[in-house]
């Protein structure tokens, strides 16, 4: 069984780069077409219904992640292929779908091209996509993150996880309801993540969502506490940031 697979990128010399990268390193891939423009990377998808597709991003006209928009449900794996761009890279982090940086990684090419075998010899709906697409239509509210721990991937609400702990390479997630899991993400890139809604890292291992914040007690050392009854330490280096983001 091969996967067939379409790549579509405004480049010229990306099409012919990243098929090259597939012909040598990634067996068992089949390039049927490529396309310079989301407008004809549509009909293509539509005719040859790959089980692959390729997208950059940012493209002149209809961006990727407008195309995805217009397509019917789920119909081929995707892996974005873009140059560095802050949101894009986000949005697709945030969602955990495999996405690959120009220039293309051989490495990361072939991680990413076997999670799709997997994928698709399992026959697993790829619910990473899925909450992309919602992330993308949906106020910051409702934006959910995919979690990865040992066993699963987790879609929560980002209003719903009180607190992050560091702990060494893993991160443990506290929500709303009581529940702890953990992330086999450090923190640093949940505090990347999450900047944006709210949370604020007021200590070397941990990152508070605001809204939880019950007050900042300046006794023994300093410390938040939360309305879980939680109490998170606030570092001397991170105290004028506190300040900041609790807007004292």
């Amino acid at each position: 069984m091969n996967l067939k697979a379409i790549l579509i990128d405004d480049e010229k010399n990306n099409l012919i780069n990243l098929e090259q990268l597939l012909k040598t390193y990634c067996a068992g891939v089949e390039v049927v077409d490529t396309a310079l423009n989301a407008t004809d990377g549509k009909q293509l998808l539509l005719q040859h219904r790959p089980d692959l597709l390729f997208l950059d991003i940012q493209m002149p006209g209809k961006s990727g992640f407008d195309l995805l928009k217009e397509l019917p449900a789920q119909v081929c794996e995707v892996i974005f292929v873009t140059a560095y761009d802050q949101y894009a890279v986000q949005a697709v982090r945030f969602a955990a779908v495999d996405y690959l940086l120009k220039p293309v990684n051989i490495d990361e090419l072939q991680a990413a091209v076997g999670r799709v075998w997997v994928r698709v010899r399992d026959k697993q709906k790829n619910l990473q996509l899925e909450n992309l697409l919602q992330l993308l239509q949906a106020g910051k509210e409702e934006h959910r993150i995919a979690i990865t721990t040992l066993r699963e991937t987790r879609f929560i609400r980002t209003a719903e996880i009180v607190r992050c702990e560091s702990s060494n390479n893993y991160t443990a997630i506290f929500l709303s309801d009581g529940e702890k899991l953990t992330s086999s993400r450090p923190i640093f890139e949940y505090e990347e993540l999450l900047r944006d809604y709210g949370f604020f890292r007021c200590h070397q291992s941990h990152l508070v969502n605001r809204r939880f914040v019950k007050s900042w007690v300046k006794e023994d050392g300093g410390y938040l506490l939360l309305d879980n009854g939680h109490q998170v330490p606030v570092s001397r280096n991170k105290k004028e940031l506190v300040i900041t983001a609790l807007k004292l």
